[in-house]
């Protein structure tokens, strides 16, 4: 079995318990490539972000840098510019031949809410070893909105893998070449590359800037709040903007993505050298992303930039961003799209589910 695991075999692992929780995984959590991960009961405001190391477990560093507990049973607000770390409800027992990377999920990061997984032991973020035994934590620091937060909520992902899973340049060109993965030509550079649309049809609106000052989202809330009261809208007529530095975009990509059934993909930034910017790579690409029965019209990727040290030009056009294909050790039971909840399918320049379409 070599491949990114499908929700039957997280359904088996769960069986198995190689993967747990208290209370119990539920099928809502499984997705067709990943596992959602809940948030427990407390969270520890820490002085700083920071990794177990080898050896040495999570709950013992937060002996050295927490601050002070904060019970989230009846919903608490988690500030933003703050470091939380988040004991989850969910523990892994994996087999030695398994390995996880986990992310954060779509909404989460159109929030810009930094969240990622640490482990015991870990020595990188959302990275856990083949045969890692114990708990899981969700590192949280949100960035440009606080939020409020309650046990069971989901923020994060996980996705499990057995053997090596990523298509070579020359078998993603193949792939291409059999199912369209995007609309028009493919860029295939250690990855399928994606580039930014500032030229939306009928439009001068390209994207929205997150407002510097703004209340508390809560994150049960679908549809509530007021675009406007959280963000400004990005418009320009020439195809390109200035990025200014800590300021959090959402944009659009240009292309129409195309996840095929038997494959999951991965958002990775391009090149550190392109710029003073990142696109902060949220989450998974589920098998059946922009896929339909004819196979597959594709769904445009949102892209979620961050401007650093100094003002920064960016073009209509320009690749900004690469998604990772993987093979599938098994087609999923359940497609992205299919039957699901899927909030993204089919989606153009979308802010996250807890606002109200603009007008």
């Amino acid at each position: 079995m070599t491949g990114v695991l499908p929700d039957t075999h997280l359904q088996a692992m769960i069986e198995r318990g190689e993967i747990s929780a208290t209370p119990e995984v539920t099928e809502a959590q499984i997705q067709p490539a990943s596992l959602d991960l809940r948030l427990g009961t407390v969270a520890y405001r820490v002085r700083a972000s920071f990794l177990a190391g080898h050896g040495q477990s999570v709950e013992s560093r937060l002996e050295d840098f927490e601050m002070h507990r904060v019970d989230l049973s009846g919903g608490a607000v988690l500030e933003k510019g703050c470091v939380y770390v988040v004991p989850l409800m969910e523990r892994l027992a994996l087999p030695d031949d398994v390995q996880a990377v986990a992310n954060a999920k779509s909404s989460t990061g159109r929030l810009d809410l930094l969240t990622r997984t640490i482990t015991d032991g870990g020595t990188e973020f959302d990275r856990i070893a083949p045969g890692y035994s114990g708990p899981l934590y969700a590192e949280i620091c949100p960035r440009s909105f606080s939020v409020l937060v309650r046990p069971g909520m989901r923020l994060n992902q996980i996705r499990f893998r057995a053997g090596q899973a990523v298509l070579s340049d020359a078998a993603l060109s193949a792939l291409h070449s059999e199912m369209p993965l995007v609309n028009g030509a493919a860029v295939i550079d250690e990855g399928l590359g994606f580039s930014v649309d500032l030229r939306l049809p009928g439009s001068t609106l390209v994207g929205y800037r997150a407002k510097p000052h703004t209340g508390v989202i809560d994150l049960d809330r679908i549809g509530h709040y007021d675009p406007a009261e959280f963000w400004e809208e990005v418009h320009t007529s020439d195809g390109h903007i200035i990025l200014d530095p800590g300021a959090f975009y959402i944009l659009v990509s240009r292309e129409a993505v195309h996840i095929p059934p038997d494959y999951a993909a991965e958002m990775a930034p391009y090149l550190a050298m392109v710029g003073e910017f990142r696109v902060h790579y949220a989450g998974f690409f589920d098998p059946g992303f922009g896929h339909d029965a004819a196979g597959g019209t594709g769904s445009r990727g949102v892209l979620e930039v961050r401007c650093h040290e100094a003002p920064f030009v960016l073009e209509h056009g320009q690749i900004v961003g690469r998604l990772i294909y993987e093979r599938m050790a098994a087609q999923p039971k359940q497609l992205y799209g299919a039957g699901i909840a899927s909030n993204y399918q089919g989606q153009g320049l979308k802010l996250s589910k807890h606002f109200a379409s603009p007008a």
